[in-house]
């Protein structure tokens, strides 16, 4: 049996903040073990620095130099992709691979945003695999980083498979699942709710209220100001079978992301029958796929745009026709989404080449 050690961001079992790369993570622990590896697992905890948990260095470096020379070892992104300094220490004595959910230089646009792609660009060339959770997320590296695309392997996440869902006639019962922040657009969306006509739609949002409070409280505030408070309701964070019940009680999953890597709620909400409204941002145009045929499970917006997002969202509202096409293709997807095993048995095999 091949030892594998894991190497994890601190809380990724932490039920009150899930996230895609956690719910990945632990997925893939299991489906490694099923496979026949025996996975070991270290957790690299956070300090508080000026108010921020940040991963460090000696953190990052003192789990690896635990590990036994020689060893195939598989790394968050979150936690190795800044840390060039402990990657080179070990890069030699290690068969390092990384997992990159979301490169860390994406989301850094100002000054500093050099220096974070500086350091992951040091970091995942100094390492001998690279697996991405999409292929947007892959030809991002490449053209970014100009990292050797024989050492760099997508994995797209697997889904659970559901029942399928009836549906509500008249489409009415909206859903967005991701943790209420400015980076996931409730503010485009509650803006664009605020433009529909009538009255007989309700939107669910689902997801951490923790993350940024303040957001919270105006996004709040601001559904009272445009008058669709009641219409609007913010569950705070659901999973195992409270998420599912969302799921089951959707006709449409709309997410406003001003930008995604690959969009796990849109697949999980592919796998109950239920179409998807999503800005064409990132890896989502590729979560959302297509089913046999061509034909699109849902429509596609610009991001930051209320305008084209409230017009969606009439079309839907207003156009049985329309929600009978894109229930239909979201059925024709839902039977062609991966699965949990195909994404192990993908890591697995360039696990196997790494360790030799």
């Amino acid at each position: 049996m091949t030892v594998l050690h894991l190497v994890v961001p601190d809380g990724v079992d932490d039920p009150a903040r899930p996230s895609g790369g956690n719910t990945y993570d632990r997925r893939l622990c299991t489906g490694l073990a099923a496979l026949g590896w025996e996975v070991r697992e270290y957790e690299v905890h956070r300090e508080n620095r000026c108010g921020e948990a940040v991963f460090t260095t000696s953190a990052v470096s003192e789990v690896l130099a635990r590990l036994p020379s020689g060893g195939c070892v598989l790394v968050d992104g979150l936690v190795a992709s800044d840390q060039a300094e402990a990657v080179r220490a070990e890069a030699d004595r290690l068969r390092l691979v990384v997992l990159v959910h979301l490169p860390l230089g994406l989301a850094e646009a100002d000054g500093a945003g050099a220096d974070v792609r500086a350091r992951e660009a040091a970091a995942l060339r100094r390492v001998d695999a690279v697996v991405t959770t999409s292929r947007w997320t892959r030809r991002w590296l490449l053209d970014t980083y100009g990292l050797d695309p024989s050492r760099v392997t997508v994995a797209v996440p697997g889904v659970d498979p559901a029942p399928a869902v009836a549906g509500d006639p008249c489409g009415r019962h909206l859903l967005c699942v991701g943790a209420v922040i400015p980076a996931k657009g409730h503010d485009v969306l509650v803006e664009a709710l605020a433009r529909v006509t009538g009255t007989g739609w309700v939107c669910t949002c689902v997801g951490s209220l923790e993350r940024d409070p303040g957001f919270v409280e105006w996004l709040r505030t601001r559904a009272v100001e445009l008058g669709v408070a009641d219409q609007v309701q913010f569950t705070g964070a659901l999973s195992g079978t409270a998420l599912d019940a969302a799921y089951a009680r959707a006709d449409l999953l709309v997410t406003a992301s001003r930008g995604e890597t690959y969009g796990m709620a849109v697949t999980e909400a592919l796998a109950h029958g239920v179409p998807v409204l999503a800005t064409r941002v990132g890896g989502l145009p590729e979560a959302v796929g297509r089913a046999p045929g061509g034909r699109r499970p849902g429509i596609l917006v610009p991001p930051d745009d209320p305008g084209a997002l409230a017009g969606a969202l009439e079309q839907w509202l207003g156009d049985p026709g329309l929600r009978a096409h894109l229930r239909a293709a979201a059925e024709g997807r839902r039977a062609t989404l991966p699965t949990w095993a195909a994404t192990s048995a993908d890591v697995a095999q360039v696990l196997a080449g790494v360790a030799g």
